[in-house]
């Protein structure tokens, strides 16, 4: 064979072990995302537990292991509270991004945290103070752990 014709033929061999390689390392890549979209997706969420602080009884603490709450007046709610002001849909916990965050749903009383009126979605921390309408509850939340 002429030298040209060999190294053509080498020239073409390393392109073809290039693209292999890219290849792989490519669909390692796609594997991997898919991977960890799947670990976040189903991360259960740590437990919340809203307690009201006026009252002692057991039925004034509510306990929660979903990825979403909607509190109100409505008897389908996650959170059931029969008080006059709060609305049918009042507000909205969830939990994404590793944080609980508490979002208004244009109730008539309004959402307070921490005293503050909820105008957007805003992260939730243990021991902060929920009012929707007239009630007041207490946000405990149970440490994260990661095995």
């Amino acid at each position: 064979m002429s030298a040209p014709i060999l190294l053509g033929l080498r020239i073409l061999l390393a392109i073809a072990l290039y693209a292999f390689l890219g290849w792989g390392l490519y669909t390692l890549w796609i594997d991997l995302r898919r991977q960890s979209q799947n670990i976040i997706t189903t991360r259960k969420a740590p437990t919340l537990t809203l307690a009201q602080p006026s009252t002692g009884d057991p039925e004034s603490f509510f306990r929660f292991q979903t990825r979403e709450v909607v509190l109100g007046r409505d008897p389908a709610s996650d959170c059931h509270l029969e008080d006059k002001t709060i609305s049918a849909q009042h507000a909205r916990l969830s939990y994404h991004h590793g944080n609980w965050w508490v979002e208004d749903l244009n109730s008539t009383n309004g959402t307070f945290l921490n005293h503050q009126p909820v105008n957007e979605p805003l992260v939730l921390t243990s021991g902060d103070t929920l009012r929707f309408g007239q009630v007041e509850m207490t946000v405990l939340m149970e440490q994260e752990q990661d095995l």
